[in-house]
């Protein structure tokens, strides 16, 4: 079930460190207000693009792992523009950084050290492990900010956009 937990709530908890909110009783925002507020610029156009906004204001709760715009532009600007006009290409990327449930850091630390994957919205898993004292997903991108509580759940903030495994 800790697949499950992990896959909504990375979004919220990666836009929650992005503001520098660390607690739920500060941050009364959702996962988008908050991405919003800390200007994660180029994951809020990708979620208004993929007309994810209504889900990820939604109850949840969530974990969102959240790229920088930093980890959007390492993408390239041509392929990012491709990416934006596929909506369904796009829609399986932003909820593939989306776990249900929340996953705090020290679950996802517990998770990796045991090389544990976590489910993810989009249908695919996530591999968590455990580099330098820092979680990785799938060997690329690593978590460089935790536990960023919303009001539905948690973001985890990372350096990369990961891709799900294609089908």
């Amino acid at each position: 079930m800790l697949y499950h937990a992990f896959r909504f709530g990375a979004l919220a908890l990666a836009l929650a460190i992005i503001t520098g909110v660390s607690t739920a009783e500060d941050n009364k925002a959702d996962i988008v207000d908050t991405a919003v507020a800390a200007k994660f610029t180029k994951l809020v156009a990708a979620v208004k693009a993929a007309d994810l906004v209504d889900t990820l204001k939604g109850k949840g709760p969530f974990t969102v792992f959240a790229p920088t715009d930093e980890a959007f532009n390492a993408i390239g600007e041509e392929k990012l523009g491709k990416l934006l006009k596929n909506k369904k290409q796009l829609t399986a990327v932003l909820t593939y950084h989306v776990v249900p449930g929340e996953i705090l850091a020290k679950d996802a630390v517990a998770a990796a050290k045991d090389g544990k994957s976590v489910k993810t919205v989009q249908g695919g898993e996530i591999k968590l492990s455990l580099e330098d004292g820092k979680v990785k997903l799938n060997g690329k991108a690593t978590v460089t900010k935790t536990d960023i509580k919303v009001s539905n759940g948690v973001i985890h903030v990372i350096d990369a956009v990961i891709l799900p495994p294609k089908k």
